[in-house]
């Protein structure tokens, strides 16, 4: 059987491509998930989005229990979301935190994440490739 992961992105997200090229580049989400997708026939990876931090919550809720993993990327509820942080603490599966751009570059309350202290790591500022890396990690562990 086929390990499942999960694609999680939060607020803002569904705008890549579109939104501040400069910092989250020109390719859009979906077209980069399907070329990730294709690449790999050894797992189930699925992905979702919502711009709602209840119906994040609930997602990790629904796929925390039976999914190998989850790769989350909270946006900006990442710096100020306990909900979220709770959320992760509560499941089973092990959750990667990763972001497009380099937080430490940005603005300062975006170098704090109250999220990562319950994720098993966090891949930032390698642009979509931080999804690509946090699957890699996955694969190989």
């Amino acid at each position: 059987m086929k390990k499942r992961y999960i694609i999680i992105n939060g607020p803002n997200l569904n705008l890549i491509g579109k939104r501040e090229p400069s910092i989250y580049g020109e390719q859009d989400f979906e077209t980069f998930f399907r070329t990730l997708r294709n690449s790999i026939d050894e797992v189930h990876l699925d992905y979702y989005h919502s711009n709602v931090e209840g119906e994040l919550i609930n997602k990790l809720h629904e796929t925390g229990f039976s999914y190998d993993g989850i790769i989350l990327n909270p946006g900006g509820y990442s710096h100020t979301s306990v909900a979220l942080s709770d959320a992760i603490a509560a499941i089973a599966s092990p959750v990667i935190e990763v972001h497009i751009s380099n937080l430490y570059t940005r603005e300062e309350y975006r170098h704090i994440s109250l999220t990562a202290k319950n994720c098993i790591g966090v891949i930032s500022g390698f642009g979509l490739w931080s999804y690509e890396m946090a699957l890699q990690f996955f694969l190989e562990s």
